[in-house]
């Protein structure tokens, strides 16, 4: 998970999850020092399951399946040991545990299409005549192709692993919660058909 943190633009922003984790931890400290932490036995279980994940993972080749087991075993290790009570105290860093796991290859396709519509949307509105045939867009300027590069998905992953932080640190209403965390993946998308539009119109009449 390191090697893709720290080679692959997609994850780079989870070199930051650590640290934020650390920070939410500290957050707690003082309610922290009044609970005893007590063994919590039906958390060995979890710790199983989540290890029965990573092996699978690991056998059939799938990274995503075998990070996600790694990362549920650290968090049911802290459950097992620390117990019920602590365990809720820590929910949120626990919760974030989960941005760890490098994901969002997954949506790249769809986020692709996406990204190209929106493109030919504004295209069609800004005066300029185009084609769309999936990713492709034909314009007078050109053949342009939203790439993996373009569909946008790291802004998106890094936007919403922000966005829950934000949420739960700000915010005490859900309803205001469930605003935001809505608006930290419909902006993130619409901004990027903008740019890939963007690209397209000045390359126009430039």
């Amino acid at each position: 998970m390191l090697h893709q943190w720290w080679n692959i633009d997609t994850y780079s922003h989870i070199l930051l999850v650590p640290l934020i984790i650390c920070w939410l931890v500290r957050l707690k400290l003082d309610e922290l020092a009044s609970v005893t932490p007590r063994p919590w036995l039906p958390g060995i279980a979890l710790v199983g399951a989540a290890l029965a994940v990573w092996s699978a993972g690991r056998a059939l080749d799938i990274n995503l399946v075998a990070h996600a087991g790694a990362v549920a075993a650290l968090q049911a290790v802290v459950i097992a040991v620390l117990g019920v009570r602590v365990s809720l105290l820590l929910a949120l860093p626990l919760a974030m545990g989960c941005f760890l796991v490098p994901f969002g290859d997954e949506i790249v396709p769809p986020l692709q299409f996406i990204t190209a519509d929106i493109a030919v949307a504004l295209t069609h509105w800004s005066g300029v005549p185009a084609q769309i045939n999936g990713i492709y867009i034909d314009t007078p300027a050109g053949l342009f192709i939203v790439a993996e590069a373009c569909s946008g998905v790291k802004f998106l992953i890094a936007m919403v692993t922000l966005g829950v932080l934000v949420t739960f640190t700000r915010f005490a209403s859900w309803r205001r919660r469930a605003v935001f965390l809505a608006a930290c993946v419909v902006v993130p998308v619409l901004a990027n058909g903008v740019r890939a539009w963007a690209t397209i119109y000045v390359a126009q009449y430039v």
